[in-house]
């Protein structure tokens, strides 16, 4: 079996949620799989980025834009894999009949909250993941909560969606020793103890609400760290701390490159993430294993994803986030107990387990 593989995503230099995605699935895939042959199409050369089996080649095919629906297109067309897999998304329109396709669909966030999507690209993401929905040979959801968006939200077969969980790689993120947090610390002139958010800075994260709450708490002597690039939609977020009297005690630290994430997540006196809406939420496994306490909201994916070993909040409920943040700072044995369970739920998700069970459904589809 040929498995064509869209790796346009990995490119990006900083990766984030999807991009991400593809890249651990990659790299699983090439340590476990010698077997079938692999073709990555890329529009831009990645950096760092090595391959050595011999069942795995790389096309690079550049075009600065419509990518997906032209060049890509044009390549699977003239040169057709058994199976095409997209990791996020959006499938090529036009194809050849005995095309077998599979598509992970992370979210339907443009569908729930279009408010916080960008025009036109949101109407562009609901009409692609409508498109794949319906005319891929089989789905990946990222989580239960994700197949459950798509059959209620686009009436898809349940049986065409196969619910696999992105994964942790625990050699990477595992609590790192003090001289190392501290060191990290110092470089991104963190002085205070802090409560860690990682993520996008837009709308759909919740992020004005979770200001406005750390506002509220008892202890003045702790900051809140926000690190990520900006999104969409982000200008009030930036300037909410001075909004909530607390502009001194927030701190938007950007995008925080990968080999610093570990010591800044075990640094964290807790990972706050009170998201509107999370198709999976993979900051949430990074904290775990890396044995920082997690408060979490209630909704979409994230009980899935946390199960008992996080506090999980009501999203809109401000008191109870005030309440929950203020017991996690206070009460060391309930922070000890959040540690030792996060470590255990985060070892559930792996990425070579995500590879395996990704690697069954394309030879269970190429054989239908």
């Amino acid at each position: 079996m040929n498995v064509g593989i869209d790796a346009s995503r990995i490119a990006l230099e900083q990766r984030t949620g999807t991009e991400n995605y593809t890249y651990n699935l990659i790299e699983a895939i090439k340590k476990i799989d010698q077997q079938n042959k692999y073709t990555l199409y890329f529009n831009k050369l990645p950096s760092y980025f090595e391959i050595t089996q011999t069942n795995i080649s790389t096309r690079y095919i550049p075009m600065p834009r419509f990518w997906t629906q032209a060049r890509l297109l044009s390549e699977v067309f003239i040169k057709p894999p058994d199976l095409l897999f997209i990791p996020a998304h959006t499938l090529p329109i036009l194809r050849r009949a005995k095309l077998k396709t599979v598509v992970t669909v992370h979210d339907l966030g443009a569908e729930y909250l279009p408010e916080y999507h960008r025009f036109p690209q949101k109407l562009y993401l609901n009409w692609s993941t409508k498109f794949a929905a319906a005319f891929s040979d089989a789905l990946i959801a990222v989580s239960e909560s994700t197949k459950k968006d798509l059959i209620k939200r686009f009436r898809t077969d349940p049986k065409k969606i196969t619910v696999i969980h992105e994964g942790i790689d625990t050699e990477f993120f595992y609590p790192r020793e003090k001289p190392e947090v501290e060191k990290v610390r110092a470089t991104l002139g963190l002085s205070k103890p802090y409560l860690l958010f990682v993520g996008t800075v837009q709308p759909r994260k919740n992020l004005e609400f979770l200001i406005e709450s750390f506002s509220k708490l008892k202890n003045k002597e702790i900051d809140l760290v926000v690190a990520g690039k900006p999104g969409w939609l982000y200008e009030e977020i930036y300037t909410s701390p001075k909004k909530f009297e607390v502009g001194d005690r927030v701190k938007f630290i950007g995008f925080v490159e990968g080999e610093d994430l570990p010591a800044l997540y075990s640094g964290a006196t807790a990972f706050v993430f009170p998201s509107l809406y999370e198709g999976f939420g993979l900051p949430l496994l990074e904290a775990m294993a890396c044995g920082c306490p997690v408060i979490a909201a209630d909704n979409s994916s994230m009980p899935e994803v946390v199960g008992e070993a996080g506090v999980l909040v009501k999203t809109s409920d401000q008191k109870a986030w005030v309440k929950a943040l203020n017991e996690v700072i206070t009460n060391e044995k309930l922070r000890s107990e959040l540690v030792r369970k996060g470590k255990t739920q985060a070892r559930k998700f792996t990425w070579e387990r995500t590879a395996l069970e990704t690697i069954k459904l394309f030879e269970k589809v190429y054989q239908s």
